[in-house]
């Protein structure tokens, strides 16, 4: 190996041709282009030194964000379920109904998000139902075909 193979490593990598480029040196002089107003235009709050101002700032007018009624409110305690309806769960082989076995039938996308049973259609079967909340439709549905909830 030659002796620039060995010492090539993360610290003196060289950058890749055209990756880097010197920066424009603005307000040097008229000769360079780029005097005078270096490119901010004539006057105003955006040409002086830290003229730009925040997003939504409309120049002390009252912005359109405070100007537009609010409505609505939003539960941040509220949980999001992943809904299953009671006609779905004759899909899941066996007499078990857990997360684990609604996700292996993709009658739900995650594992990690809470499962609801509502009480849509009919079931079938008896089946026990483990780790998941149900309604109350649901409940009197899952019990009268001969299965059971178990918390």
């Amino acid at each position: 190996m030659s002796e620039e193979q060995q010492s090539l490593g993360l610290h003196n990598l060289p950058a890749p041709r055209g990756a880097t480029s010197t920066p424009k040196r603005k307000g040097r002089g008229q000769g360079s282009g780029w005097g005078k107003t270096a490119g901010r235009g004539q006057n105003g709050q955006r040409s002086r030194t830290s003229g730009n101002v925040r997003p939504g700032f409309e120049g002390g007018q009252m912005p359109l964000i405070r100007r537009v009624p609010k409505r609505g409110f939003w539960n941040r305690s509220s949980k999001k379920y992943q809904v299953v309806n009671v006609r779905n769960l004759d899909k899941v082989k066996g007499d078990d109904i857990t997360p684990v076995s609604l996700l292996e039938v993709s009658l739900i996308a995650k594992h990690n998000q809470p499962v609801k049973i509502l009480g849509f259609g009919e079931l079938e079967r008896a089946v026990a139902v483990r780790g998941c909340a149900v309604s109350k439709k649901a409940r009197e549905k899952i019990e009268a075909a001969g299965g059971r909830i178990e918390a």
